[in-house]
């Protein structure tokens, strides 16, 4: 296990990058914590596997520098790092047995024949995968195989972290949370440092200890599934994070007093804003109240998706999503009102903090 400081790291895959854009992964300056569990989560293309191949050491980065606690590893290929990667498919040798493939890293570091023993055995029933420890893994199901690929890097006593690289992406669905459980049950039982790449929402957010969503190549929040889904530090986050996801729209501010086109009401507090800023309200669908009262809006469809309604509504032309109760009433005069507490402010899609 190992605390992971990225120190300043950028990447571009090009020859010679000048402007930020020519970077694939902009600069990262964080540490995560040993022991941690951390999903990094994004859509295609924004950076993640980047960043988790340059932590195993599969990629140099441009820039900056990697420290396994406290050891600077920017120059050591992935064997000299010490970690454990589960990749997108399932990686075994299909010609071994399930116990001869997590036999195998620990042979292949010349372990003792009885602590090899031990510790495969401990493995198998971790991961329940003694009832195939006979098998050959070639006539075995993706999930059990990508159990045997987990099984590998935890069979290991010594490794600084276990990278997942969107590991249950050819498990089928009913089996994704079975999956997702073990490995936070694992986590909490032995406490490696992992890091899980996802697209998905529901993968991140029930892993992870700490989610690191990524944008663009940048890193735009760490924080918890609490605390990205009530104060979103970037739109992206709100948008992304939820379903659906955080209304965002424009605003004029003067003082606390908040114009969406025609229609003003107070907020909270002053946001604390620079001029010349483009200024945005991020407010969550959970936190609007569907009502006779408040500001009126045109309902143009309700969704009902079991134990709530997604009413889709427009203020002055601009789309809002609201959550209701599934036995809740659509009012013949549909107003909303904001709970001012939950109101984000944003200030060229970042958000602000409220004074006062």
């Amino acid at each position: 296990m190992a605390r992971i400081d990225l120190q300043h790291l950028r990447h571009s895959y090009l020859t010679n990058p000048v402007r930020d854009e020519d970077y694939a992964l902009k600069e990262v300056h964080y540490t995560w914590d040993d022991g941690g569990a951390y999903a990094l989560l994004g859509p295609s293309g924004c950076g993640k596997t980047t960043l988790l191949n340059i932590i195993s050491g599969l990629l140099r980065s441009s820039e900056g520098k990697i420290l396994f606690d406290g050891k600077d590893v920017t120059e050591l290929q992935p064997e000299g790092r010490n970690i454990a990667q589960v990749f997108q498919f399932p990686v075994v040798y299909d010609t071994m047995s399930v116990h001869d493939n997590l036999a195998f890293p620990l042979r292949n570091r010349g372990v003792a024949a009885d602590e090899v023993e031990r510790r495969v055995s401990e493995t198998l029933d971790m991961l329940d995968l003694k009832k195939w420890a006979d098998k050959k893994a070639k006539g075995l199901t993706a999930d059990v195989k990508q159990k045997i690929s987990l099984g590998r890097g935890m069979v290991r006593s010594d490794v600084n972290a276990i990278l997942f690289d969107e590991p249950l992406t050819v498990i089928d669905p009913h089996l994704k949370w079975q999956l997702r459980s073990q490995l936070k049950l694992l986590h909490k039982q032995f406490g490696h440092t992992m890091v899980y790449v996802t697209h998905d929402q529901t993968e991140a957010l029930t892993f992870a200890d700490k989610v690191v969503v990524m944008f663009e190549g940048e890193i735009v929040q760490i924080g918890t599934p609490e605390e990205l889904f009530e104060r979103p530090s970037h739109t992206f986050v709100g948008y992304f994070i939820g379903s659906p996801g955080m209304n965002v729209l424009p605003v004029d501010i003067k003082g606390i007093t908040a114009k969406i086109g025609e229609t003003r009401f107070d907020l909270s507090g002053v946001p604390n804003l620079k001029p010349g800023v483009r200024t945005d309200l991020g407010i969550r669908p959970e936190f609007i109240t569907l009502g006779e009262k408040g500001i009126p809006v045109s309902i143009q469809k309700v969704e009902d998706i079991g134990h709530q309604k997604i009413v889709r509504a427009a203020i002055e032309g601009m789309d809002i999503a609201v959550v209701i109760d599934e036995d809740a009433s659509i009012p013949a005069d549909p107003h909303v009102v904001f709970d001012p507490r939950r109101v984000n402010i944003y200030a060229n899609d970042w958000r602000v903090e409220m004074e006062g």
